[in-house]
């Protein structure tokens, strides 16, 4: 491909990564949100919590990965008895 091109891609706004730390990975005194949302990409359910109560029952320095996992497996219905498989697939908004 020639240089011109490889330019023009870096360039572009859409095919900039963003900086910073993935939502998921943030503590939960972090987030700025009021709502947090964590679906599952296997049973597409969807939990959401309000951020201060997140904070109340998990604690500021909880990861919301963490939080949100746990949010879904407390309440999940695809049990399969096989470690690997069980339990929910979480996906996080990012927006």
């Amino acid at each position: 491909m020639p240089k011109e091109y490889w330019d023009a891609v870096l360039r572009d706004q859409h095919g900039r990564v963003r900086n910073g730390v993935p939502i998921q990975q943030r503590r939960l005194s972090e987030i700025p949100r009021h709502v947090l949302r964590v679906w599952c990409r296997r049973c597409d359910r969807t939990v959401e919590i309000q951020t201060s109560d997140a904070i109340r029952l998990h604690g500021p320095h909880a990861i919301w990965k963490d939080v949100g996992k746990r949010l879904l497996d407390d309440s999940c219905q695809q049990r399969t008895g096989r470690l690997e498989e069980d339990g929910c697939w979480p996906a996080y908004e990012d927006r």
